[in-house]
């Protein structure tokens, strides 16, 4: 039995979760998909001894065609499982359109197959400055200022999804998911009440607010105390929804391991174009920065670019290969991550590495695939919402390598420099 399973529709928002349930002293492994839940490690209760188990996706980056039957997929070793909480988990930003990213399909899906009693929407997550009040949605911009988030400077304009709708129940129903009801901030207090009367009462879907940590307390509290007759609740939200469940952080030595030095330099890759990624890569002075043209992200091009930068690995220098964000790569968002997985595996396959960096949430699930990583283990944080895993692959040189994988908006300007520190 696992308590908690959660399914990120992204890469480094699955692995955020994770580090969010290993801080709070929960053991918790990242599967990618059927294949890393297939091969968890057997122990005597089974596969589905760990406390938590998570599922890495790329379906923020997919049409609802492509997500339903994946989904469906794995609904039987979901429920295997034996879940509390069944979490998916999306960006704190909720960014997502009916046509790619669905949230509303996905959930669809969820409660379809695993009959919850209640399905639990969590529109903040404080700690990365999002916060919902009302059902509004806000988030904190690069210049530190706290938008709605239809008119927040980047996320209205995203370039796959923009947001134009910042109440989230009409964003929610946009995508088909109508019918939520709202557990506005000042009723929070009596969340444990509400929502068990709603699960009394038949209520299907309900919006829950959050602006602090103490938010995300008194309803971690609730959700504690609710009464489901055997059937799973699922939560719908960023890692706010875990923090809400695991409870404050263990005081562990997670900071110690990630002191823990690793031989050998760095290999990193951005694939996001975003401006906060952009101002980490200007401010990695510790690397060697090679900005990729159009011709060095396939063919011929990307085989010589490899081993340019195997050549310089081999010099013992860190090596950090970037997206231009001017540029024009003629590809489609899904071939231009598949494309950076390929160069990262012909550079390792050249010169291996132990600590690999990778920019960008689609780029990160292409990676650690085409890799051949089963699942990932928590070993510190980075950062506000990144985290330095180690990568399980039996039997392969790569198993026990150090990742840190970070979504386009997350972490401090030095984070590649303190990668390679």
């Amino acid at each position: 039995m696992s308590g908690y399973v959660f399914i990120g529709d992204d890469f480094t928002g699955a692995s955020d979760t994770l580090a969010t349930l290993a801080e709070a002293g929960i053991g918790a492994r990242l599967c990618l998909e059927r294949q890393g839940l297939d091969r968890l490690p057997e122990t005597p209760r089974g596969r589905g001894a760990f406390p938590a188990v998570g599922i890495a996706t790329d379906f923020r980056a997919c049409a609802p065609s492509k997500v339903e039957p994946r989904l469906r997929a794995l609904m039987p070793l979901v429920r295997g499982c034996l879940p509390r909480f069944v979490h998916y988990k999306i960006c704190s930003t909720f960014d997502s359109a009916p046509h790619v990213g669905n949230v509303g399909a996905a959930v669809a899906v969820l409660e379809e197959e695993l009959s919850p009693a209640l399905t639990v929407i969590v529109g903040g997550q404080p700690g990365l400055h999002r916060f919902c009040l009302f059902g509004t949605l806000f988030a904190r911009a690069p210049d530190g200022q706290v938008h709605r988030i239809d008119r927040h400077p980047v996320m209205s304009r995203h370039p796959v999804t923009p947001m134009g709708e910042a109440d989230l129940r009409r964003h929610l129903a946009a995508q088909g998911l109508g019918d939520i009801s709202l557990l506005s901030r000042p009723d929070l207090p009596d969340a444990a009440t509400t929502l068990a009367a709603m699960i009394a009462g038949g209520g299907r879907r309900v919006l829950v607010d959050a602006v602090d940590g103490t938010d995300i307390e008194m309803l971690g509290l609730a959700l504690s105390l609710l009464e489901t007759g055997g059937r799973p609740l699922l939560l719908v939200g960023a890692s706010g929804v875990a923090e809400a469940v695991a409870g404050k952080p263990a005081e562990t030595g997670s900071e110690a391991s990630a002191l823990a030095p690793v031989p050998g330099p760095r290999l990193a890759l951005a694939g996001s174009r975003s401006a906060a990624t952009a101002a980490q890569v200007a401010a990695a002075s510790r690397y060697t920065r090679l900005a990729l043209g159009a011709g060095d992200i396939a063919g011929e091009g990307q085989g010589l670019f490899a081993a340019r930068c195997a050549q310089m690995l081999a010099a013992g220098t860190h090596v950090l290969a970037h997206l231009d964000p001017d540029a024009d790569y003629g590809l489609a968002p899904d071939a231009l991550s598949e494309s950076l997985a390929e160069l990262a595996a012909r550079i390792l396959a050249l010169h291996p590495v132990s600590a690999l960096a990778v920019a960008g949430g689609d780029t990160s699930g292409a990676v650690v695939r085409r890799l051949g990583f089963d699942s990932l283990s928590f070993v510190a944080r980075a950062g506000s919402g990144v985290a330095v895993c180690r990568g399980h692959a039996p039997g392969t040189p790569l198993d026990g390598m150090r990742l840190m994988l970070k979504g386009g908006q997350v972490g401090p300007p030095d984070l590649f420099d303190r990668f390679a520190a």
